[in-house]
């Protein structure tokens, strides 16, 4: 048996949903854990975000090209927070072998500040599961970078069992600041557990990183564990660990800022022509994942209602496994949320997509933004004005199949977000 075929059989193991992007060197991997192709990589990494507020493990195996396509959700879900475990596995083609470039995805960890392992042919298998593991003990992702020694030798070692566990919430009520805070002292904790983990195998002599080989290994690559000291190092690819070896955990954040300890919180502007659509969703219970935009004060009050997403253009993607209904704004559905809702169409999947158009970007000031509605033809969209209310009781129900609805209202002139107290 290959070492695709084995690493497949741990990735079915420990998930229940997995999606792939085929490329060198993972392509026989995708295809070993049974996954879906998605439009694109940031889609399919939505998808597992979506499953993941459900309460349902799920991942994404990709080329190191690919994970530059998820660069926006994966940063934001370190913020956010998980429920159950996501996992990226990552394939390096260290030499550019069947790529236009050669990257180095251990980089990502440092910049998403998410724990990335790499492993050898020893702990590749047990390390699956290690990975959802730390993701719900620690509410994100986890990067698994593999490379191509790794799948051109004979991996060892048992399967562990899945043993899925309440994620670290991010907690209610958390400002925006507050959230990064949170997600800063879980950093923290990333270095204690880089240093304490069973991956990691002391010996002597040459320190070797994942499939590097040498007389100890180290395979958890972001954090560092700390204390190699001054051994010669062996890895593949760039000298990340070298380079990271005196990396110190940040400082202490402090106590996360939550809206109650702030005194207030921000809401639609008086006279937001796009409030009775929010209330209706409210209403009838119908649950919506809100787009980066005025589509997030949906969270707020008066409304306090739907999930969070985790970028601009996500709330398509993560809904379609979660709510089925995505709350999003004309620019943002542009800017990156029209590969999933293409998706949706194409597989028919049931899903309320609820288009905001103000024919502007509100929350940075007001720039003009183009009709979406040209765009959208082949989705037959309902055209609602947002003063229609009977037409919005007729459009606004749970889908059946996939429905857009856009919504035109017009900004207030002169309007300013609404300032609630908490």
């Amino acid at each position: 048996m290959t070492a695709a075929a084995r690493l497949g059989e741990a990735l079915r193991r420990a998930a229940d949903h997995w999606y792939a992007v085929p490329g060198y060197p993972v392509t026989e991997l995708g295809a070993a854990a049974g996954a879906l192709l998605p439009v694109n990589e940031k889609v399919g990494l939505e998808h597992c975000l979506g499953h993941s507020l459900m309460g349902r493990r799920a991942g994404l195996v990709c080329k190191h090209v690919g994970l530059n396509a998820c660069a926006d959700p994966l940063v934001q879900a370190t913020t956010q927070g998980l429920s159950a475990g996501v996992v990226i596995v990552v394939g390096d083609d260290l030499e550019a072998r069947w790529s236009e470039n050669a990257q180095d995805s251990r980089y990502y960890g440092e910049l998403a500040e998410v724990p990335v392992i790499e492993p050898g042919p020893e702990n590749a298998l047990e390390s699956v599961e290690q990975a959802f593991r730390l993701s719900e003990a620690n509410s994100r992702i986890v990067l698994l970078r593999l490379t191509p020694p790794l799948f051109e030798g004979a991996v060892r070692g048992d399967l562990l069992p899945r043993e899925s566990r309440a994620p670290s919430q991010a907690g209610e009520g958390l400002t925006h600041r507050g959230q990064h805070q949170r997600a800063r002292r879980g950093t923290r904790a990333l270095f204690s557990w880089s240093t304490g983990s069973r991956l990691n195998r002391p010996g002597a002599g040459e320190v070797g990183v994942g499939a590097a080989g040498g007389g100890s290994r180290i395979s958890t690559v972001y954090p560092p564990p700390s204390g190699i000291g001054p051994t010669p190092i062996r890895e593949l690819g760039r000298p990340f660990v070298r380079e990271h070896q005196q990396l110190r955990p940040p400082p202490d954040a402090g106590e996360p800022e939550t809206y109650r300890g702030r005194g207030r919180r921000s809401t639609l502007c008086p006279g937001c022509p796009f409030g009775p659509a929010i209330a209706l969703l409210k209403e009838r219970g119908l649950v919506p994942v809100c787009d980066t935009g005025c589509a997030l004060f949906a969270l707020a009050p008066p409304y306090a209602h739907g999930l969070a997403g985790y970028g601009l253009g996500s709330s398509i993607g993560v809904a379609a496994t979660s709510t089925k209904i995505a709350l999003t704004g004309d620019y943002a559905l542009l800017h990156s949320g029209i590969n999933a809702l293409i998706e949706a169409y194409a597989s028919g999947a049931p899903l309320l997509t609820v288009v905001l158009q103000n024919r502007c970007l509100a929350m940075t000031g007001r720039q003009e933004a183009v009709d979406v509605a040209p765009f959208l033809d082949w989705a037959c969209p309902a055209l609602i004005d947002a003063d229609d209310r009977a037409a919005l009781a007729a459009a606004l129900l749970p889908p059946e199949r996939p429905t857009t609805v856009i919504i035109r209202g017009r900004c207030p002139d002169g309007a300013r977000y609404g300032t609630v107290d908490c």
